[in-house]
């Protein structure tokens, strides 16, 4: 297609030193007021929100100029459904509301992508598995309903991890996707393809789950923010389960202002969710603009920074939290429970809950059912077998075994008393710190395969991240610079329940610090 020319529009690798609050839209052959311009750029979606109201630009405008990018970044794997033909109708139908004088909704025209593992009536819902293979869902999430309410555009269905377990997006039975930094490395996951979309201009916002770093993770990974809310804050009526008591849907966006925004729109409570909280949403953007750093107690737990830790990224998040002590902060060195327990435990009972969950994934209701099968065991044998990938399958067992009579209470009984602790300790330490911080991960993006045939080393991507998720509160990964390879690292901040508002405010102001100015 004829025009400017751009230097991500062709799928290139994203250039380390790139500025995340710039949004570029290629407005290729499309007449708009000024038709010299060949692209759009704005800050964030408030910018890009302006532009329409004022009819700057048209909804179908944009939405066409997002499709266009996400046809050149095919190749990347990112989606596994595009909404063609849905999202420009759904673009003019919200031009129209404009032209009939009609209020526009929180998210006006905000281009979104949603992770497959979360229901959208009429689409397909694969979890990125064979078993799902040709299933459409036949209603909407309790997010999809808020976000529609609220004029939102989904633009399509990312990429993850299988049934969202793995911490690489290598676990898909649809094949990785590349990280917009280095396209030999890996995403992160299990949400790689959400973090992905966003990190390569191809959504504003893209919702994803978390069940123990599946949002954070990902986001450090792809130099983005990514939100795990309090548990019980955002329903989880529509998300297919993994591990029930872990399970949170949880948001990707280039900066904090966006995924404040829009978690006070899927936020509250749902009556068709029983673990969904009643209480009161707060307004996070008023709760980020009075925020102030000076007497901050920031805490800094040793245990976040063992001999282990990659240097780089231990030289780049300490300097972030230096700036946060510049501005005023305190920095307080804190006590915690070494990390790799909240592994052990985690993988003993989220495994134990999967085993549970997926079982309805028989051939018999949804999706793939084995052709070579004589008889009804053979049917559930020979679909399950087939269907399902080997990380899905390694969970299942692992889960089935640390329930069984023999050693229910060796594994699943003690997994659920240090939850207990950590949840305590946490508890304890948020009494005396404002805030807990440290590394998202503790290495960079590593290379897609490096670590397939040693599924303990993968686990250990999350080893900073499910502490929060033993907990259930809320946490943040925000961008805070690159490492001596140009890899992205992030800052990993967690603070006490429903305290999002907070959480966020620091999180901006971090990523201000740490990300220099947009150039004209």
């Amino acid at each position: 297609m004829a025009g400017a020319p751009d230097a991500l529009s062709d799928g290139s690798a994203l250039e380390p030193q790139r500025v995340l609050f710039r949004r570029i839209i290629l407005m290729n052959d499309l007449q708009i007021n000024n038709p010299a311009r060949k692209y759009v750029q704005f800050f964030g979606y408030q910018d890009l929100r302006s532009r329409l109201l004022s009819r700057e630009l048209t909804c179908e405008q944009v939405i066409t100029g997002f499709l266009h990018r996400i046809d050149a970044h095919k190749d990347d794997n990112i989606f596994t459904v595009v909404f063609h033909e849905t999202a420009l109708v759904r673009a003019r139908e919200l031009d129209g509301k404009l032209d009939r004088g009609e209020t526009p909704g929180a998210l006006f025209g905000m281009p979104i992508a949603i992770k497959d593992n979360i229901a959208m009536k009429g689409a397909p819902l694969s979890c990125a598995s064979k078993i799902l293979q040709g299933y459409e869902s036949v209603y909407d999430a309790t997010v999809i309903d808020r976000m529609m309410a609220e004029d939102a555009i989904f633009v399509g269905r990312t990429n993850m991890d299988e049934f969202a377990m793995g911490s690489s997006n290598e676990n898909s039975a649809l094949g990785p996707v590349p990280n917009p930094y280095d396209k030999t490395r890996v995403p992160g996951g299990s949400s790689g393809g959400s973090a992905a979309a966003v990190a390569n201009d191809l959504a504003l916002v893209a919702l994803g789950s978390d069940t123990g770093g599946s949002v954070r993770q990902p986001a450090g990974f792809c130099n983005i923010v990514g939100l795990k809310p309090t548990y019980g804050r955002i329903s989880r009526y529509g998300l297919v389960a993994f591990a029930s008591s872990f399970d949170q849907i949880g948001l990707l966006a280039s900066n904090c202002d966006d995924a404040a925004l829009v978690l006070g729109v899927i936020a509250g409570r749902d009556e068709r969710d029983a673990t969904s909280s009643h209480h009161q949403v707060s307004d996070y953007s008023v709760s980020m603009d009075r925020l102030s750093l000076e007497g901050l107690r920031v805490g800094v737990p040793s245990a976040f920074f063992p001999d282990s830790l990659n240097a780089d990224v231990a030289g780049v998040v300490r300097a972030g939290l230096k700036k946060l002590e510049d501005a005023g902060a305190e920095l307080v060195g804190i006590d915690l429970p070494e990390s790799d327990y909240a592994i052990a435990a985690y993988y003993i009972l989220v495994t134990a809950e999967a085993s549970s969950n997926l079982a309805r994934f028989d051939g018999a209701r949804y999706g793939y059912r084995s052709p070579d099968s004589p008889d009804l065991m053979s049917m559930y044998v020979n679909s399950r077998t087939e269907g399902f990938g080997a990380e899905v399958k390694r969970r299942i067992m692992l889960g089935t075994y640390v329930l069984s009579a023999g050693y229910y209470d060796t594994y699943y009984k003690k997994a659920q008393q240090v939850r207990r602790v950590f949840q305590d300790r946490y508890r304890e330490a948020l009494e005396k710190v404002d805030v807990i911080a440290g590394p998202t991960s503790p290495f960079p993006p590593f290379g897609i395969g490096d670590k397939m045939d040693n599924p303990l080393e993968m686990y250990l991507a999350d080893v900073f991240t499910v502490p929060a998720s033993i907990v259930g509160m809320p946490a943040i990964s925000v961008p805070v610079g690159m490492d001596s390879l140009g890899l992205p690292v992030g800052i990993h901040l967690i603070c006490n329940f429903f305290e999002e508002g907070r959480m966020l405010g620091i999180a901006r102001q971090l990523q201000n610090f740490c990300q220099s100015a947009p150039s004209n």
